[in-house]
């Protein structure tokens, strides 16, 4: 569940980001991606990290 909210939460910032910049629908959409998968990927190794300390 927190690799969802992260890529979620990731893709909300990056196209904020791009429309904060001035982009187009296009660049909204690759920016929300792009850090929609960095997002994800972050979140996997917090879970990861949790499952490990937790037992």
């Amino acid at each position: 569940m927190l690799i969802i909210a992260a890529a979620l939460l990731g893709a909300i910032l990056g196209a904020l980001n791009a429309r904060r910049r001035g982009g187009k629908p296009a660049d909204m959409a690759q920016y929300a991606a792009a850090t929609g998968i960095v997002f994800a990927l972050i979140g996997f190794a917090v879970t990861i990290l949790l499952a490990r300390m937790g037992g």
